[in-house]
């Protein structure tokens, strides 16, 4: 199937594109977020960019949203409407924001859009209404076993820390601090001493790094650290546990499904964390061992091949989908377009 989606979420989308089909991914001059590309990936040939305004529509199967946005600028562009004569699924990357737990998804009001949570703690968030719905947990190409836990620090991938500030934990982060000295990877970083009050010496801010650097560095340090408090599942944890790196994590969302306490901890008692972290930071065996139970549950319940099996079996269902004309309800509407949503 030749499946048009844009490059919205990295990591996510690192996964997706590695599957059995041609992916076409939205290029503009600028990038940004809609003409991102493949914005330098080393992805499969089968990963194409192309400029929206002036592609086929007949060259696209099926659509992949990410974005309510995205329905519009498909039929702005292709002349044809998804969920009518262009199959299409929602993909729900992320937690519910504001009135929680009564919070209606932006395509709760259509049955024809099947939306894919990425969890089943965003399944049970959402107000989902009369959308068909599903569960597609991710899957993560696997990086390999590079843990060695060399540094007696905690390592902490976040993107944003500063701006994000408790949704991401970024309070918590003092208090590790105190265990044992943070290194901080991913976006935007810089400034976070100075935000948190951690002192200088305590936090490395090391920035956004491609993706095999993160690896290779983030492996090095003795823990990983997961303090979020309402994302969906952060990836870096389930690459974290790929890497063999044993976790301490805030049991909040899908983290306790996703992690077992043999892979370190999990708790939403934050003295018990630090307890685990300053244990492990001075055991290095028990972290070791810990960290192989970790990639154990990790690529059994998030392997890449897993990942792609369900996408398949979903996609093949949307290729079986009865179409209706697109002028069959003339005012139809999927849905009315939210507002652009940011990142919490």
């Amino acid at each position: 199937m030749r499946i048009l989606l844009w490059h919205v979420h990295g990591s996510w989308t690192d996964a997706f594109v590695r599957g059995r089909h041609e992916y076409l991914l939205p290029v503009l001059p600028g990038g940004g977020a809609w003409g991102l590309g493949r914005a330098g990936r080393d992805w499969p040939e089968s990963v194409r960019e192309v400029d929206l305004a002036t592609l086929d529509a007949d060259a696209v199967d099926a659509v992949v949203l990410q974005r309510p946005e995205e329905i519009d600028e498909v039929v702005r562009n292709l002349g044809r409407k998804p969920g009518v004569d262009l199959p299409a699924v929602f993909v729900e990357h992320n937690t519910p924001k504001g009135n929680f737990p009564n919070t209606s998804h932006p395509l709760a009001g259509q049955d024809r859009i099947p939306v894919v949570h990425v969890t089943h703690f965003n399944r049970l968030a959402w107000d989902n209404g009369s959308a068909p719905i599903t569960v597609i947990e991710h899957g993560i190409p696997d990086p390999g076993q590079l843990y060695t836990g060399e540094l007696p620090e905690l390592g902490v991938v976040v993107n944003e820390p500063v701006r994000r500030g408790r949704v991401t934990g970024t309070d918590l982060l003092p208090a590790f601090a105190s265990v044992a000295p943070l290194q901080v990877f991913g976006m935007k970083t810089e400034g976070l001493a100075a935000a948190t009050g951690i002192e200088a010496s305590r936090v490395t801010a090391r920035g956004d790094l491609k993706t095999r650097d993160l690896h290779r560095e983030l492996a090095r340090c003795r823990v990983y650290v997961h303090p979020m408090r309402w994302t969906s599942l952060g990836l870096s944890l389930l690459e974290a546990m790929h890497l063999g790196m044993p976790v301490v994590v805030l049991a909040t969302t899908e983290a306790p499904r996703a992690v077992p306490q043999e892979a370190g901890v999990v708790s939403a008692d934050v003295d018990e964390l630090l307890r685990c972290a300053a244990r492990l930071v001075a055991n290095p065996d028990e972290a070791r061992r810990r960290g192989l139970a970790a990639r154990e549950a990790a690529l059994e319940r998030y392997g890449l091949g897993k990942f792609q099996d369900r996408w398949d079996g979903l996609l093949a269902d949307l290729r079986n989908r009865p179409r209706h004309p697109v002028n069959e309800r003339p005012d139809e509407r999927i849905l009315v377009p939210a507002r652009e949503r940011k990142t919490p």
